[in-house]
């Protein structure tokens, strides 16, 4: 493995302390934090059973962590009740904790750069000119799919599936969740690009 040992077992001991403090005493109970929290427990299982065969660098390694950390946070605490985000909201005198435009941003942000890789490393698109509309039309594609998990649950689980839901209120709460996930896939592509290709050169190489 190029990344080397090391790396992996810093990122695997920092994602089981975070996901065994999320599970401790859930305030909204085991069922909605299980929703919250299985994209990463899913994310987790898809890379190390690939890795041998498709290892990503460190960046991308990094930033999947720190998007696991924010559904981890979100499934102890509920998207609707992160502290720090109540008391921005009480501070600023806001209409709704936006904890949950955070996640949804990082749900653009963080695969739209694993996405990328993948596309460049696999030269699936070799127009670097078309690179960046697919990943975000892929992304958007995700995003979407995602609702409709959230509107599935929503209708087996009853009530159970309202802290998962987390509309707070706002009618649009499904479009405003697509949209993040759009500006965050934007924003990545815009500020990382160089950076993710160095990165790539770099491991491709082998240094």
């Amino acid at each position: 493995m190029k990344n080397g040992k090391n790396f992996y077992i810093e990122i695997l001991v920092a994602f089981f302390a975070v996901l065994a403090w999320s599970g401790y005493r859930p305030p909204a109970g085991y069922f909605t934090w299980a929703l919250e929290i299985f994209p990463a427990i899913i994310a987790l299982v898809i890379l190390a059973s690939t890795i041998r065969k498709f290892e990503f660098t460190k960046l991308v390694y990094v930033l999947i962590l720190f998007h696991s950390f924010i559904l981890m946070i979100g499934g102890h605490t509920t998207y609707a009740e992160m502290p720090v985000f109540n008391w921005i909201r009480d501070h600023f005198g806001l209409e709704r904790n936006y904890y949950d435009r955070l996640g949804h941003f990082a749900q653009g942000f963080v695969p739209a750069l694993v996405a990328r890789e993948y596309f460049i490393r696999r030269k699936i698109i070799s127009s670097r000119k078309w690179l960046n509309v697919i990943v975000v039309m892929f992304l958007l594609g995700f995003a979407g799919f995602y609702e409709f998990i959230e509107w599935w649950v929503s209708l087996a689980s009853g009530s159970k599936g309202d802290a998962f839901l987390g509309t707070q209120g706002d009618i649009w709460d499904t479009q405003w969740d697509m949209f993040m996930c759009f500006i965050g896939s934007i924003v990545s592509l815009t500020f990382l690009s160089k950076v993710h290709d160095k990165k790539i050169s770099k491991m491709e190489s082998g240094d």
